[in-house]
């Protein structure tokens, strides 16, 4: 209760601001992100478009809106907003790191590795980036390039379950049990649901070994 009250007096004072500078778009942004927290969407849509209007080069906005399409499905819309980001600015990984997700959803594998490349060139501790990458080599089944990724993405975050998960598959591909069961064990005891298949597997290597 607490919180969301502070989140309403906060967005009454972005609101006050904004009538006193209209053309701010660092306002309408802060405005737009209380709203989200809110799970405000259309409203937040509002105040991130006047956002951009008075900053063009505010890419967080874009960022943004391509979650709101996100969040409604709209994958053409959110690429597009993600793409307007790095467009705007060159260097924004968060841009390239939802560009190479929403390519990954789509099967899009060469597409969604050039742009999570980018994203972790740009930020070496973009920890949700590695782990789409390490998974998009894993389907392209770069497994060596896939194992490194994912201890890239382990140093900067140790208990990140996906990224055992994706350890496991790849260490089982490559024949290397004891290391699979190991992440396989690790992903599960973080919460991760491991693929039955994948669990199957590994109990059956388990009782060889035992």
């Amino acid at each position: 209760m607490q919180k969301a009250e502070n989140a309403q007096a906060y967005i009454a004072t972005q609101r006050k601001i904004i009538d006193q500078n209209p053309e701010c778009g660092t306002s309408h942004y802060n405005l737009a992100v209380a709203l989200l927290g809110l799970r405000q969407f259309d409203e937040a849509e509002v105040e991130l478009k006047s956002a951009i209007e008075c900053s063009p080069g505010l890419a967080e906005a874009y960022v943004q809106l391509g979650g709101i399409c996100f969040h409604k499905g709209d994958m053409e819309r959110c690429l597009a907003y993600n793409r307007e980001a790095v467009k705007v600015r060159p260097g924004f990984s968060e841009g390239y790191g939802n560009i190479g997700f929403v390519e990954l959803q789509r099967g899009n594998i060469d597409e969604a590795i050039t742009a999570l490349e980018r994203a972790t060139y740009f930020n070496f501790r973009y920890v949700q980036a590695f782990a789409t990458l390490a998974n998009a080599y894993l389907m392209k089944g770069l497994l060596e390039k896939s194992i490194e990724t994912s201890l890239k993405a382990l140093k900067i975050e140790p208990d990140f379950p996906v990224v055992h998960n994706n350890l496991a598959i790849a260490y089982l591909e490559q024949g290397e049990y004891a290391l699979a069961i190991q992440h396989c064990d690790r992903a599960v005891e973080l919460g991760y649901e491991v693929a039955s298949e994948i669990r199957d597997e590994i109990e059956r290597l388990r009782q060889k070994d035992s």
